[in-house]
């Protein structure tokens, strides 16, 4: 079965709760969140408090991506504020294994990703301690990026490595999704589409997700 997370960097914060439940009735299955430093990544979004927020007011999957350089300082703040996944970049400058192993000692699901410059042979060494494999498919920093085709080769090397050794991490992909490419994401093997625009963007929520759902499962 293939699950959709809702990118909250393109909510309305101003109406947080409101668009937690849409998605909710719309019937995703985890809810993005990508927390940028300004450093790793040319933007800044928000921290453990919003996470925080987000945690007591629903009972989805917290899948937050952490786009920092020192994510080490952070995991345990982040596992507290309620993350059920913790996802860190292999580009940083850290001992990634360890903080893979810190994350599942802390009880919550771990998860490693790649930016479209990296080769996905970077997740290579780590897939033993990933539960979770994001690909992005545009440049991590900011939503409404256009999809980058070429992610789908990585994709497609990322699953037969992670069926070789007999593993069950998942494969999630984010940037630029949407109906016109998601069918393309899971037949190249992802099992998570992260989408932002193309489920708070025009036609509303439920209309959008159950476009996603068409083009990969059937009617829903």
């Amino acid at each position: 079965m293939v699950k959709i997370a809702s990118s909250f960097l393109s909510a309305d914060f101003s109406s947080l709760e409101r668009e937690i439940r849409e998605v909710e009735a719309a019937g995703v299955d985890y809810i993005h969140l990508d927390v940028m430093d300004g450093h790793f990544v040319p933007n800044l979004t928000f921290g453990p408090m919003v996470v925080e927020a987000i945690r007591k007011k629903t009972d989805l999957i917290l899948d937050v991506h952490l786009m920092i350089s020192d994510p080490g300082k952070y995991l345990e703040i982040f596992v507290e504020s309620g993350a059920d996944i913790l996802t860190v970049h292999t580009e940083i400058d850290a001992n990634v294994g360890e903080l893979l192993g810190r994350i599942r000692d802390a009880g919550v699901r771990s998860g490693g990703t790649i930016r479209p410059v990296t080769p996905v042979s970077a997740l290579f060494p780590l897939l033993d301690q990933l539960d979770l494999a994001l690909v992005m498919s545009v440049e991590p920093g900011f939503g409404g990026q256009a999809f980058k085709p070429e992610s789908l080769a990585k994709v497609r090397v990322l699953k037969e490595e992670i069926d070789r050794r007999g593993l069950d991490t998942e494969i999630e992909i984010d940037g630029g999704i949407s109906v016109a490419n998601a069918g393309d994401a899971v037949t190249a093997g992802v099992g998570v589409l992260v989408a932002g625009t193309a489920i708070f963007g025009r036609g509303g929520v439920a209309k959008n997700v159950a476009a996603i759902h068409r083009v990969v499962e059937g009617p829903v």
